[in-house]
C-alpha cells in the first residue's frame, strides 16, 4: 500500500490545490477552502498529451470544488506531466507523429498506446483511492465519481469496470475496440461525450462505444464539431450529473 504524501499548498478563489505523490506518482487535490466536513470525491483522468494541471483538469475541478464542495483529484498519467517517458512511450508517440504526417489513421496507434498506459495506470487510481479516503475529509464510506474523456477514458473504463467504489463517471470521444469489452461491465450510472464530426473516431465508433455500457441510466450527448471542440457547456452537465449521483448540489458558482 502506497501513503499519500503532500508536497506544497496553496489557496486561491475558494479552493484549496495539495500537490501529493503516491509512492512515486504525482498528482493534485483539489478541495474546499472552508475545510468543511466530509464530502464526496471525484477522481480525473487528463487527455493524451496533457498533465494533471492542464487547464481542462483545473477548470473542472474548480466547478465542482466552488459549486458542489467536492473534493477533486487527478495523477499525471504514465509517460506524461512530471513523469518520465520510457522508451516505448517515445516509440509509440514517434508512430503516431509520423502517421499524422502522412495523413494515415491515428486510431489504431492511439488505441494499442493507450490501452498499454490504463494497464498501468489502473493499480496507481485504485491505490490512489485507497489513499485519499484515509483522508478523515474523504473517508471510506462517501461517494466517488470518475470525469475522464479521450485517454482519461481509456484509462477510466478499465479503471471503473474493476473499481466498485466508483458510483458515477463521465466519459467520451474514444474507440471501442479495446473497451467495449469492459464497458459491458459497467452497470453506473454514466454520461457520454461525442462529437459528431470527430475527424478521428467515426460516429459508429463513438456509438458503439456508449451502446457497450450495460448502465440502466446512460445519457448519450452529442453535439456538432470536430475532436477538440467539445462545448465547454459540457462541463457543466458533467457537474450536474455528478451533483445528482453524488449528493451535492450545484450553487451558482458552478
Amino acid at each position: 500500500m502506497h501513503s499519500l504524501k503532500f508536497n506544497a499548498a496553496s489557496s486561491a478563489n475558494g479552493m484549496v490545490e495539495r500537490d501529493f505523490t503516491v509512492g512515486d506518482v504525482p498528482g493534485v487535490l483539489w478541495s474546499p477552502a472552508s475545510g468543511a466536513d466530509r464530502a464526496p470525491l471525484v477522481l480525473m483522468g487528463h487527455g493524451g498529451g496533457n498533465h494533471k494541471k492542464h487547464p481542462a483538469m483545473a477548470g473542472r475541478a474548480r466547478l465542482l470544488v466552488t459549486g458542489c464542495g467536492f473534493h477533486v483529484a487527478v495523477i499525471d498519467a504514465p509517460g506524461h506531466g512530471d513523469r518520465p517517458r520510457t522508451a516505448h512511450d517515445e516509440a509509440e508517440i514517434a508512430e503516431l507523429f509520423r502517421a499524422r504526417a502522412a495523413g494515415e489513421p491515428e486510431g489504431p496507434i492511439v488505441v494499442r498506446y493507450n490501452d498499454h498506459l490504463a494497464e498501468l495506470a489502473v493499480p496507481e487510481y485504485q491505490a490512489l483511492l485507497d489513499a485519499l479516503q484515509e483522508l478523515p475529509e474523504i473517508g471510506g464510506d462517501g461517494p466517488v465519481g470518475y470525469w475522464g474523456i479521450n485517454m482519461g477514458t481509456a484509462i477510466g473504463v478499465p479503471f471503473v469496470a474493476a473499481e466498485p467504489r466508483i458510483t458515477a463517471a463521465v466519459f467520451g470521444q474514444h474507440w471501442p475496440d479495446a473497451l467495449a469489452r469492459k464497458a459491458k461491465q459497467i452497470t453506473i450510472p454514466i454520461e457520454f461525450d461525442l462529437q459528431w464530426d470527430d475527424e478521428h473516431i467515426s460516429r459508429e465508433e463513438g456509438l458503439a462505444l456508449f451502446d457497450a455500457f450495460a448502465s440502466k441510466e446512460k445519457s448519450l450527448h452529442v453535439n456538432s464539431g470536430r475532436h477538440k471542440e467539445l462545448p465547454r457547456f459540457e462541463a457543466d452537465s458533467a457537474v450536474r450529473f455528478f451533483a445528482r449521483h453524488l449528493g451535492g448540489a450545484v450553487t451558482a458558482s458552478a
